[in-house]
């Protein structure tokens, strides 16, 4: 992590965050025209959410944004803040509070609220001249003034160990109840391993920000075409890619996985998301592998 991004994720670090983090300060949302709230979180609910993240943590009599704080610290340090807002931020965690009401009614209230979330920390930062901004599912402090862009990934090295990376902290998204984000990290690896292949044959990769339309450009740079010359099941094989890359960037895609009310999500299981991020890091070995025998047969 930057030393910029750190101090900016230190402007977070204090009660009146945690308040709302934790559930414990309500605020207004203008969608719904009612204050709310992020669901409650009581001290032992904090300890488990703790040791999810991996801090060696047990119930004590400390105030619960301490608890809080000190999750913040370590997310910090581990550049997974954008992780952990995204766990407070989970549609899973509501189900409390929206049990017995309809799909489309949970869908609303949960991005109004997460949508007055924001807005709540944002007045916090505001004096500073800050605010938090989202990104598909990654979250950034930013001045107020900046007007930041997604911008296609320019990505120097990958490798198997990026690939397993990227897919075990997918899979601990999944495991912490957030689909959302496990969905997007899918996406973003084969996006970045797109990218990287593309870029090793001196192309600009397409700015569309459709994951499928990069797929399109490594197979023609590649020549990852199913023919005649090939055998029947390997064609139905490489075929299938095409659907699961096109699975992924619509189940997920730019717009889609924003908190804002309104947006398109997926309702899924978590063995849906397994599947997802799976199939997404098979993919992007599979293209590894392409590359690196072009490479080695100087194409």
């Amino acid at each position: 992590m930057l030393k910029s991004e750190q101090v900016g994720f230190n402007l977070l670090k204090t009660k009146d965050v945690y308040a709302i983090l934790d559930g414990d300060k309500s605020f207004r949302s203008d969608a719904l025209d009612e204050d709310v709230s992020l669901p409650y979180q009581s001290g032992p609910m904090l300890v488990e959410v703790l040791n999810k993240f991996g801090i060696d943590a047990t119930y004590d009599s400390s105030s619960r944004w301490m608890y809080v704080n000190v999750l913040l610290e370590h997310c910090i340090e581990n550049n997974r803040v954008s992780d952990m807002l995204a766990y407070f931020f989970s549609l899973e965690r509501f189900q409390n509070d929206f049990y017995g009401l309809t799909p489309e009614e949970i869908k609303r209230r949960h991005g109004a609220v997460v949508e007055g979330a924001i807005a709540a920390i944002n007045s916090v930062l505001f004096f500073g001249g800050h605010e938090l901004r989202c990104f598909g599912n990654n979250y950034v402090i930013v001045s107020v003034d900046d007007v930041p862009e997604m911008s296609i990934p320019s990505i120097n090295t990958i490798d198997r160990s990026y690939i397993k990376d990227m897919a075990e902290r997918a899979q601990e998204d999944i495991e912490l109840g957030n689909f959302d984000s496990a969905l997007t990290k899918a996406r973003t690896l084969l996006e970045e391993v797109f990218c990287w292949a593309i870029e090793r044959k001196g192309v600009q990769p397409s700015s569309s920000g459709d994951v499928g339309k990069l797929f399109s450009q490594v197979k023609c740079l590649y020549n990852i075409h199913a023919d005649r010359t090939m055998d029947r099941r390997i064609c139905d094989l490489v075929n299938g890619l095409n659907k699961i890359v096109d699975s992924i960037g619509q189940m997920r895609n730019k717009q889609g996985d924003a908190h804002g009310v309104g947006a398109s999500r997926v309702n899924i299981e978590d063995y849906h998301a397994r599947l997802a991020v799976n199939a997404a890091a098979n993919v992007a070995d599979f293209v590894l592998s392409v590359v690196h025998r072009a490479e080695r047969n100087g194409h």
